[in-house]
């Protein structure tokens, strides 16, 4: 296992960085809450800039993005009571992508990534209000939607607080953590994006609330847990510990609530750990992706460690990145 104290942390200024994405010119991109909300940009120097929403009825909470060719996002955006995928150019100007799923207004957003198809995956934890009603074992109503040709269809429901998504490298396997179900699902994937046979990949054990997932080029499934700062590694079967930053008798009170069906946002909202701050998602990068940078919910900047496995690179890695260009060159 990793030692905690061998993470190093890159930037400043960030607020809820839960999504991290990289790319190969050694950009990192992160969701940003100042404002109006947008995105967060880290140079390889360790610069950090904001490129912000503008002209928006309401202010973005981007959770999870999506970096698109050309250098615009794609922003699951995680409203109080409605969600919406939003496109955010460089320039701060938005567009909306879509807000509606099988015909119905969209609960809020959770996460947003593109296929090497360039179609649009999209999940929602929970229709329930507030959404931390659904942190109970229970959970049941989070669901999986694709968007494309200007539709937005479900193509797996009935999820347990649907979280990331995650794709094999033969684009057969869709694999999805269900967070307070406690679960890694794993799906067949058709040619036309539909879900086919669903199958428990791993029931995580206490103290394990599945959030952020993605591939290395072993075919190994690399899962965070938010709470207990947990880094996990699925591969052949077995599930490896790689990174733990927890306070055990937190720990306790998280399991005795969530047991007796009394979670919270106070269990999330703070952090007993030691330099971790309730991580949410893990991305690949650095000159052979076997940098792992950190996303997380609470801390203001992105954790990182050297993994001993490169990540497959997602079909962002090489995007042209447009005018994004300019924040290589301000480094």
């Amino acid at each position: 296992m990793i030692p905690v104290d061998d993470i190093a942390f890159h930037a400043s200024g960030l607020n809820r960085p839960e999504c991290v994405i990289a790319h190969h010119s050694g950009l990192l991109f992160a969701p940003c809450w100042h404002g109006n909300g947008g995105v967060s940009v880290i140079s390889p120097s360790g610069r950090t800039s904001h490129i912000l929403a503008e002209s928006v009825s309401e202010a973005l909470k981007p959770n999870g993005i999506a970096l698109e060719p050309g250098g615009s996002f794609l922003l699951a955006h995680l409203g109080d009571a409605r969600g919406a995928i939003v496109r955010l150019f460089a320039d701060g100007r938005t567009e909306l992508v879509t807000d509606q799923a099988n015909g119905q207004p969209m609960p809020p957003a959770n996460f947003v990534t593109l296929d090497r198809s360039r179609r649009i995956w999209i999940t929602v934890s929970t229709r329930l209000t507030p959404r931390a009603a659904d942190y109970r074992q229970t959970a049941c109503s989070g669901f999986v939607a694709i968007h494309e040709n200007g539709t937005t269809r479900i193509v797996a429901d009935g999820l347990g607080y649907t979280n990331e998504i995650a794709f094999s490298a033969d684009d057969k396997t869709a694999w999805v953590n269900e967070t307070f179900a406690r679960r890694t699902t794993a799906f067949s994937l058709r040619e036309d994006g539909a879900l086919g046979d669903r199958e428990t990949l791993v029931s995580h054990k206490a103290g394990t609330f599945p959030d952020g997932l993605t591939v290395d080029v072993e075919g190994g499934l690399w899962v965070t847990s938010i709470i207990s700062n947990r880094v996990l590694r699925i591969a052949n079967g077995a599930v490896t510990t790689v990174v733990e930053d927890s306070d055990p008798s937190h720990l306790s009170a998280v399991e005795t609530a969530f047991n007796n069906d009394a979670l919270g946002r106070p269990h999330l909202d703070c952090s007993y750990s030691k330099r971790l701050k309730n991580i949410s998602n893990l991305a690949f990068g650095g000159p052979d992706l076997t940098t792992a940078y950190l996303g997380c919910l609470l801390g203001e900047q992105i954790g990182s460690f050297q993994s001993p496995v490169a990540g497959l690179p997602l079909p962002h890695w090489q995007a042209d990145l447009g005018p994004l260009a300019r924040y290589l060159e301000a480094a």
